[in-house]
């Protein structure tokens, strides 16, 4: 399984604060591969996988935001039934805890990329979808 790595932004819960996320990366022109949006009622968390993420990471913080990464496998999955569950069951028998999933969901027969946050990250990484 390939590596990536996950950016994440910590930004007040209040409108516009997704829509500036966007246009700074807009901006610098860089795609959103996969983004999962965490929320509480004060402070959203975004995890991203970009196709540039030092040039997301720089543009995010000139923009004031803070950016953390967090090395996380990504993975290109059909999109089909079944396909993130035999995924699952390969890193279970790799004794790999899931921790988070997220992605982006391609059109039928098509690949989707799958954003994993695991226990072991280098475990994980030699495991063959």
């Amino acid at each position: 399984m390939a590596r990536g790595t996950q950016l994440s932004v910590a930004m007040e819960n209040k409108p516009g604060q997704l829509a500036k996320l966007g246009a700074t990366l807009a901006r610098a022109k860089v795609n959103i591969e996969a983004i999962s949006v965490l929320d509480s009622s004060e402070v959203g968390v975004v995890r991203l996988v970009t196709s540039a993420n030092a040039k997301a990471r720089a543009a995010l913080k000139k923009a004031g935001m803070t950016v953390v990464q967090q090395p996380v496998l990504v993975a290109k999955l059909p999109n089909e039934p079944g396909a993130l569950g035999s995924a699952a069951k390969k890193l279970a028998a790799a004794r790999v805890n899931i921790e988070f999933v997220y992605g982006s969901a391609a059109s039928a027969g098509k690949l989707s990329t799958i954003v994993i946050g695991v226990s072991d990250i280098d475990r994980a990484a030699r495991v063959k979808l």
